[in-house]
């Protein structure tokens, strides 16, 4: 498997499943935090779940995206936990693979 982190075609940026996460904020809404292979840099996209009885729809588990919708993650600990929470996934995923 590939660890580079950008796709030939359009220079996208590509980043991988490191956490889902309920919403503080809203009820029903899932935070995806995607993040790029050293894990310095996420992206995140929330999703509103569809039922109570579960939201069955797939999720990617990695996502080519813009670098200008990247956002900086400033603390270490975080970088490590995603730079190792990418390496588990590219080792049991392929890039287009779905949860």
């Amino acid at each position: 498997m590939s660890t580079d982190d950008t796709t030939a075609a359009d220079e996208s940026v590509r980043v991988w499943l490191v956490e889902r996460t309920y919403s503080d904020d809203e009820q029903n809404l899932i935070v995806l935090t995607y993040a790029t292979p050293d894990g310095q840099r996420d992206f995140r996209k929330e999703r509103a779940l569809t039922s109570y009885t579960g939201d069955h729809r797939e999720t990617p588990v990695s996502m080519a995206v813009d670098p200008d919708n990247l956002g900086r993650v400033d603390d270490a600990e975080t970088r490590d936990r995603y730079a190792g929470e990418v390496e588990r996934m590219q080792a049991k995923h392929d890039p287009d693979d779905v949860l």
